[in-house]
């Protein structure tokens, strides 16, 4: 059996904006339209960031709620669409945890050290991850560094996160010099304890070597997210044209090494299993 993978792409972040690359999308219908041109390419999930009307980040309902239903009235089930919680400074876990309660996507990704970034939240974050997985929602966990690996096996053992219906996303690069990661930057990573999980994997990474950090992951059996926001740099070195351009080269590169890419639904129906 060939392995298998899901492309998740990320088109724009909290941070960037069209100064860095004048394709990245900002206004609700650039979104829109770049996650179907990914989806066309060969994503299966896309790791959407609303704006407000000034461009910034935000995770206030009003501009999250039009974007997903908007967006899903025009993908239907043919994209996973997953709602980011990141905090970028400006929110506090509360703020975080409303968003999901309002919209209830079918997916969502969380970062650990923001959403229980204390033992003293150990409680109320129970409450709310066990309601999100009861709700359906796909929850991502998101991991910068080992030690924050090793934490969220705690957290599940601990019965604070709940064994099922969810998925991770190692991040490299974050906190190396430039943020520039390197397929090295996975070792560390590497707990036997990661290739014991029932439930799937991911990872993404800063910098140009973004594609050569994903290739080896997807060698190792795992999902990949690529996007704007962590790189701009084609496989080849080049500015990419657009992130649809760097979904058809992973695309390209897993056909090669013989990985089956995941539909949505294949990828949902996945994910699904460890109910």
């Amino acid at each position: 059996m060939p392995h298998q993978a899901a492309i998740i792409v990320a088109p724009n972040g909290a941070r960037k904006t069209q100064q860095d690359h004048p394709a990245l999308p900002v206004t609700r219908q650039e979104s829109i339209l770049e996650v179907m041109a990914c989806r066309d390419a060969g994503a299966a999930m896309v790791h959407l960031h609303a704006r407000n009307a000034k461009g910034r980040h935000s995770l206030d309902i009003a501009d999250n709620l039009p974007l997903y239903n908007q967006l899903k009235e025009a993908v239907g089930d043919s994209i996973i669409v997953q709602l980011t919680t990141e905090a970028v400074g400006l929110y506090q876990p509360k703020h975080q945890r409303q968003l999901i309660r309002a919209v209830k996507p079918e997916a969502a990704s969380f970062a650990l050290c923001e959403l229980i970034p204390n033992d003293e939240s150990l409680s109320e974050s129970a409450d709310f991850f066990h309601w999100v997985a009861q709700q359906g929602i796909i929850s991502q966990y998101i991991i910068y560094s080992p030690a924050e690996l090793d934490r969220y096996f705690r957290l599940v053992d601990q019965h604070v996160l709940p064994d099922y219906g969810h998925h991770l996303l190692l991040v490299l690069g974050r906190y190396t010099k430039g943020q520039i990661a390197t397929p090295h930057d996975l070792t560390p990573f590497l707990n036997c304890r990661l290739f014991e999980l029932r439930h799937r994997w991911a990872v993404c990474a800063f910098g140009q070597f973004e594609h050569n950090c994903l290739t080896t992951a997807m060698l190792m059996g795992a999902d990949v997210r690529v996007g704007f926001e962590n790189n701009h740099f084609d496989n080849q070195g080049a500015i990419a044209k657009s992130n649809a351009a760097l979904v058809s080269q992973l695309c390209q590169t897993s056909a090669t090494l013989n990985i089956e890419l995941m539909s949505a639904q294949k990828f949902r129906n996945s994910l699904a299993n460890y109910q």
